[in-house]
């Protein structure tokens, strides 16, 4: 499976926080095809700036563990800007546009991330 990790799964995983089960710790440890993308450094990286996210080094800790990066192309662009306006939040529109746009399962637990037509795996 084609695994597109929400910013929150990431950092559930990164912890080894409770919350998220061992099937998709298990998922995100063993599919070769597990993906991180640029909008979710970037939005890590201003949480951190903002003193909300710990520690400093957190966006170079997402970048260097295994997960593929995928960066944000201008069709990703504008397939996030022509979504429905269900969900407001840019980061989650890009995610959003992103699975969509590569065939990804978008591995998340966001009430309105799942009100799309996105393929979802409930973290």
């Amino acid at each position: 499976m084609r695994l597109l990790l929400d910013t929150h799964v990431v950092l559930w995983w990164l912890s080894d926080h409770e919350t998220l089960s061992g099937e998709i710790k298990d998922m995100i440890d063993t599919e070769v095809d597990v993906f991180v993308s640029t909008a979710t450094i970037w939005e890590v990286a201003i949480k951190q700036a903002a003193g909300k996210l710990g520690p400093a080094d957190l966006p170079e800790t997402i970048l260097e563990c295994e997960l593929r990066e995928l960066p944000i192309t201008a069709a990703h662009t504008l397939a996030a800007t022509r979504l429905p306006a269900i969900h407001r939040d840019p980061f989650d529109r890009v995610l959003i546009a992103q699975a969509r746009s590569e065939g990804l399962t978008l591995v998340t637990r966001d009430p309105a991330i799942q009100k799309y037509e996105v393929p979802i795996l409930h973290a």
